[in-house]
């Protein structure tokens, strides 16, 4: 029987099983399906997240397991999406450059000084917000046969400045003003 605590991280860890499946349905050109798989993988977010502030089942592993299956959805969308020629290559490379500078970053930081709690800035929500909103459009223009490539060109420039912008904003805070939270030790 699953209790109520397990909840958020097995929603979670079904997320990061829809990215296989979201690639090979953007693969086969599959928009609908596609677009269907993204949404169930934005509501499922939302839903693991509140499930564990309502009923107080936050985890060490839930605050792991729940940025990397963000980041393996939109890091897997825009190469498939680059693959078929939706995004630019180095619209591509700069989204998964900058993820990999924070995982990276995280990494090597736990390493040479112990955990640390990571918290998102309102510029990396904003860039998140961006980068899905981009994919949300391109996957609705594709699925429903709708054309507005100014949108998406305007989404492309929003989520180059916003992922640079957060890039270097974690660089930042990282290096100059050291701004990491240790992680607090429970004794039990």
């Amino acid at each position: 029987m699953i209790s109520i605590s397990q909840l958020p991280n097995l929603i979670t860890i079904s997320r990061i099983a829809l990215a296989p499946v979201l690639i090979l349905l953007l693969k086969d050109e599959e928009y609908a399906a596609s677009l269907a798989v993204f949404v169930i993988a934005g509501v499922s977010d939302g839903l693991d997240g509140f499930i564990a502030k309502r009923f107080h089942c936050e985890s060490r592993l839930g605050s792991i397991l729940d940025p990397m299956a963000d980041k393996t959805l939109l890091v897997s969308s825009y190469v498939m999406l680059m693959v078929l020629n939706h995004v630019p290559f180095w619209l591509m490379l700069t989204v998964a450059f900058r993820d990999l500078l924070i995982v990276g970053g995280y990494l090597v930081y736990t390493s040479m000084v112990g955990p640390v709690q990571m918290r998102p800035s309102w510029l990396s929500k904003l860039n998140t917000f961006m980068q899905i909103a981009l994919v949300f459009v391109i996957l609705v223009q594709q699925a429903f046969q709708l054309i507005y490539p100014l949108a998406v060109d305007a989404l492309i420039y929003a989520v180059l400045l916003t992922t640079v912008a957060s890039g270097l904003h974690y660089l930042w805070t990282w290096l100059v003003m050291k701004e990491l939270e240790p992680v607090k030790q429970r004794h039990d």
